[in-house]
C-alpha cells in the first residue's frame, strides 16, 4: 500500500475542490474551539483516496508534523476547517511525528494505527493517546494494539491484522467518514451571468474656425458729364427783336454734375445654426461560452441507494 502526497498524485487537485486548497486548512479539536494544527499534505493511496492528514503542530513548515487519519477527522468546508475527532492538542502533541524522510510503510502505518486504535478504545472516557511505542520498531500482529489502560477492555473479538492481506476497509473508524461525521457533497454549475459597463470610446469636439476668403461684389454706379450740343434752331436767320438777353457780355449757365462712388462695407450675418446632440442605438450582442455542471455520480456495488 504505498502512500502518495496529495501534489504529487495529481497537480490538478485544486481542480476538485473548485480551486480551493485543502492544504492549510486549520485543525480543531470537535470538542471546542481549540486548534491543534494546520493540514500541510495530504496522503492518498493509488486509487486517490485519502488516506492521512499531515498535520503540522507549530508554525507552517517548521512544527512538528503528525498523521491524522481521514475517519477521524470531519471537514467543515464552509468554515474552512478540519475538526480532529475525539483528540485534544495536549493528545496531538504526544503523537508519533511524521516527516518526508520516514518510509511510510505498513510497519510505520501499524505504529500510528496502533495510537488511534488504542484512543477508540476509550474515546468515550478521558484516557490519553498512548505513544509508548517506539517509531522505528516494527509492530505488527496482536502486539500492533497498545497496552496499559487498553489491554483491561479488549475482548477476544479484537482483530488482528496481517500485512499481507490488510487493506484500508479494514478499519473504516480510520479511513472512512462514518454516519456521524458525513459530510455535504457540494455539486457546482457554471452560469452565465451578462452584465453591461459603459466605457469611453470616444470623444467628438466641435468647434469654430475662421476661413478668409476673396468676395466679389458688382455695384452699378452712375456718373454725369455735360454735352454740348451746337444745333441750328429752326427759326434760324429770323430776325429777333433786340431784348435784355441779347448781346449781353458775361452771362453764364451754371450746370451741376454728380456720380455714384461704391460704399463696401462688411456686416455679419447669422449663416446658419448648427444643433449638436447625441442618439442611443440598442443593437442586442450575444455571447456563447462553454459552462461546466457537476453532477453525482454514485458508485455502490451491490447495494440499495436512496437517492432524494
Amino acid at each position: 500500500m504505498v502512500l502518495h502526497k496529495l501534489g504529487d498524485f495529481d497537480p490538478d487537485y485544486r481542480d476538485s475542490f473548485q480551486g480551493n486548497d485543502i492544504k492549510g486548512l486549520s485543525v480543531y479539536s470537535d470538542a471546542g474551539e481549540e486548534k491543534i494544527g494546520t493540514i500541510s499534505d495530504v496522503l492518498v493511496d493509488d486509487e486517490g483516496h485519502f488516506r492521512y492528514f499531515v498535520v503540522d503542530l507549530g508554525f507552517w513548515i517548521f512544527g512538528k508534523k503528525v498523521l491524522l487519519p481521514v475517519g477521524r477527522s470531519r471537514i467543515d468546508y464552509n468554515a474552512d476547517r478540519v475538526y480532529a475527532v475525539g483528540m485534544t492538542r495536549q493528545q496531538a502533541d504526544e503523537l508519533p511525528e511524521f516527516n518526508d524522510d520516514l518510509t511510510v510503510d505498513y510497519d510505520y502505518e501499524e505504529n500510528v494505527r496502533g495510537v488511534y486504535r488504542n484512543r477508540a478504545i476509550g474515546l468515550d472516557n478521558t484516557t490519553s493517546l498512548d505513544t509508548t511505542t517506539p517509531l522505528d520498531t516494527p509492530v505488527t500482529g496482536a502486539a500492533a494494539m497498545p497496552a496499559r489502560a487498553s489491554e483491561s477492555r479488549r475482548t477476544a473479538d479484537t482483530p488482528v491484522y496481517n500485512r499481507d492481506t490488510y487493506a484500508y476497509r479494514d478499519e473504516p473508524s480510520l479511513y472512512e467518514m462514518n454516519e456521524r461525521d458525513h459530510q455535504t457533497l457540494r455539486l457546482y454549475e457554471e452560469r452565465l451571468v451578462a452584465n453591461k459597463e459603459r466605457r469611453k470610446t470616444g470623444e467628438v469636439a466641435i468647434g469654430k474656425r475662421v476661413e478668409t476668403e476673396t468676395a466679389r461684389v458688382a455695384v452699378p454706379v452712375e456718373k454725369e458729364r455735360v454735352v454740348v450740343e451746337r444745333v441750328t434752331p429752326t427759326d434760324a436767320g429770323k430776325a429777333v427783336n433786340v431784348d435784355s438777353t441779347a448781346f449781353r457780355e458775361g452771362e453764364i449757365a451754371n450746370v451741376e454734375i454728380y456720380e455714384e462712388t461704391p460704399d463696401i462695407r462688411k456686416e455679419t450675418v447669422v449663416r446658419e445654426e448648427v444643433r449638436v446632440r447625441k442618439v442611443v442605438d440598442q443593437e442586442t450582442v450575444e455571447a456563447q461560452e462553454n459552462i461546466r455542471r457537476e453532477e453525482l455520480d454514485v458508485n455502490a456495488p451491490g447495494l440499495d441507494i436512496d437517492q432524494r
